[in-house]
């Protein structure tokens, strides 16, 4: 497994492999690695030739100073781990080889913004745009690799694709939960023992609102479920929605047709944790 710090390094390199006729996978990641990612880089192994895995905290995609600065890197250790599963190439750049100059570009994802982590966040889906295509764009991927944790950016991404007419196929991979039912993120390991042993409620609650949902219309179960995770004394429900899965459309009734999905921010402590589940 090789480590590249340099964009020229690695362009030059997976053009050499693109002579050859090898596809590549890609998966893009902000290091702090867990097994939710490895399991992305399975995926690309199962369904590329190479393998890439970028490490890089985005600084763009913050809209708070204090998270950036709390947010956990370990690049040796998450080098150790994608040694583990055969990752192919790490590529862990510096800001100054993402952003020789500041990138003022704005996109536009209509709707797609405008709804949850979009309106909690003002600016970070634009900075997932930023970044994705710079990365897309040096590593030239076949197919890329996301998981489902962070739905809405899949959604965000897959239209960011479509405008800038991306030849790359988004695989979206399944939430990875430790046994408590937590869902793994880098962020986990922020948690104090206290929030850590009550954060698992939340899944809890989404899973038995799931089993609610034929006894209840989408209001009555959107105020159950944030109850429900408040009166967790650890826990405090920052939004609860039910969304259509391709449009994120908020769902009024359940006699919309299209798959629905409950997604939902929750603060443990100050450590603010995102989930969801499809119904």
């Amino acid at each position: 497994m090789q480590v590249l710090n340099t964009k020229n390094e690695l362009i030059n390199l997976l053009g050499q492999y693109r002579k050859e006729g090898k596809k590549i996978g890609f998966v893009p990641t902000m290091g702090a690695l867990h097994s939710g990612h490895l399991s992305l880089v399975k995926e690309s192994k199962k369904n590329s030739d190479l393998t890439v895995v970028s490490i890089f905290v985005n600084p763009t995609q913050f809209n708070d100073p204090e998270d950036l600065k709390r947010y956990p890197r370990t690049l040796e250790k998450d080098v150790e781990l994608l040694k583990t599963v055969d990752c192919d190439l790490v590529f862990a750049p510096s800001v100054e080889e993402i952003y020789p100059e500041p990138d003022t570009r704005k996109f536009d994802f209509g709707y797609l913004e405008t709804v949850m982590e979009g309106a909690k966040r003002p600016g970070h889906f634009n900075g997932v745009g930023q970044v994705v295509s710079r990365l897309f764009d040096i590593v030239k991927p076949d197919k890329a690799f996301f998981g489902m944790k962070d739905f809405q950016q899949v959604a965000i991404i897959k239209n960011m694709v479509k405008q800038l007419n991306f030849p790359i196929e988004i695989i979206p991979c399944p939430i990875i939960r430790e046994e408590s039912g937590l869902a793994l993120s880098s962020r986990n390991t922020l948690l104090d023992e206290e929030h850590k042993k009550n954060a698992p409620h939340i899944y809890a609650t989404l899973k038995k609102a799931r089993n609610l949902a034929s006894q209840m219309n989408v209001a009555e179960l959107k105020k159950w479920i944030t109850e429900e995770i408040n009166r967790n004394l650890y826990l405090e429900t920052e939004y609860v929605e039910i969304v259509d899965d391709t449009t994120l459309n908020i769902v009024q009734s359940w006699e919309e047709k299209g798959t629905k999905v409950a997604c939902v921010a929750v603060y443990a402590g100050k450590i603010r944790l995102i989930d969801n589940i499809v119904f």
